[in-house]
């Protein structure tokens, strides 16, 4: 059994920053693809930003230069800096992974719960 587990969202000013925390636990042979995505009220879910074991990353355009996401490849752990945010960054942030469990034969997209962010004054 796999899960991930986020920590770090809440209430910011407009301006502000928040880091986001995943770590990812249980029977995991081995990670690929992390990243973050995001949903707001009444949207789809959109991708923020991901990153490859190897540290490749790729941003939504809307974040370039705001976020920074960052991996611990040895604890399954992903982070997302975010700096400058906008009231159109608030929405429910979730943490996701690619991995292949233990005895798995593929890999497989895990999801967190989910953490609020909201930026407003």
């Amino acid at each position: 059994q796999v899960q991930l587990v986020e920590s770090g969202g809440g209430l910011v000013q407009p301006g502000g920053s928040l880091r986001l925390s995943c770590a990812a636990s249980g029977s995991i042979f081995s990670m690929h693809l992390m990243g973050w995505y995001r949903q707001a009220p009444g949207k789809q879910r959109e991708l923020v930003a991901d990153i490859t074991s190897g540290g490749r990353t790729n941003y939504a355009d809307s974040v370039k230069g705001r976020f920074t996401i960052s991996r611990d490849n040895a604890k399954n752990t992903v982070a997302l800096q975010m700096d400058s945010l906008k009231p159109e960054d608030t929405a429910v942030y979730y943490c996701n992974a690619h991995l292949i469990a233990t005895f798995g034969v593929r890999v497989t997209e895990y999801w967190g719960q989910g953490t609020q962010v909201t930026a407003s004054s």
